[in-house]
């Protein structure tokens, strides 16, 4: 089994601020958030936070904002996924196999719906209540390792793919590692 990261691996960019700005776009007044949003996934990709921290400051505002408007999340993530799905980056239809495994610390509606859109089975993603707007459990950094041995007791990975030392909890759990920077794919173990 093949495993990848989503953002910035296989998809170019962040498929979370992508979102925001879509949906943004959809309902403007989500923009008393933005600075909140830009500061926290600021922090976040300069590794000053952790992922918990990021669901933690927008779990509150999040979820009373989704249970007011009555979001939902798996249209929305269809309308999403039609205007980015081209964002995929094309080495992976290059190197795809019917066994691959995506492991994201991206949220379980975004996650699962490109999944079924690209022909990957196998999901391990932050998981999300679309009926609360709660974060349930986050798959980032070293929580990645339970997902994946909870979904596969043996944990064997074949080739692993990530664009950030972030994912380093699970290289001893790949036979090869790469490195993704853009379209070049560097092997680091």
């Amino acid at each position: 089994m093949n495993a990848y990261d989503f953002d910035d691996t296989i998809y170019r960019g962040d498929s979370s601020l992508h979102f925001f700005v879509f949906y943004l776009r959809k309902e403007p007044g989500l923009v008393r958030y933005l600075p909140t949003v830009i500061k926290v996934l600021s922090d976040y990709h300069k590794e000053k936070i952790q992922f918990g921290e990021i669901t933690a400051r927008f779990g509150n505002l999040f979820e009373e904002y989704f249970t007011t408007h009555n979001v939902d999340f798996e249209q929305i993530a269809k309308e999403f996924w039609d205007k980015h799905e081209k964002r995929i980056k094309p080495f992976y239809k290059e190197i795809q196999k019917e066994d691959d495994l995506l492991i994201t610390a991206s949220p379980s509606f975004l996650a699962e719906e490109i999944c079924r859109r690209i022909g990957i089975k196998h999901c391990l993603s932050t998981q999300f209540d679309i009926k609360t707007g709660k974060f349930i459990k986050a798959c980032f950094r070293e929580k990645k390792i339970d997902f994946l041995l909870e979904a596969y007791p043996d944990g064997q990975i074949d080739d692993f793919y990530t664009d950030s030392m972030n994912d380093k909890f699970l290289f001893p759990y790949a036979k090869r590692v790469f490195m993704v920077k853009g379209n070049k794919i560097t092997r680091i173990k």
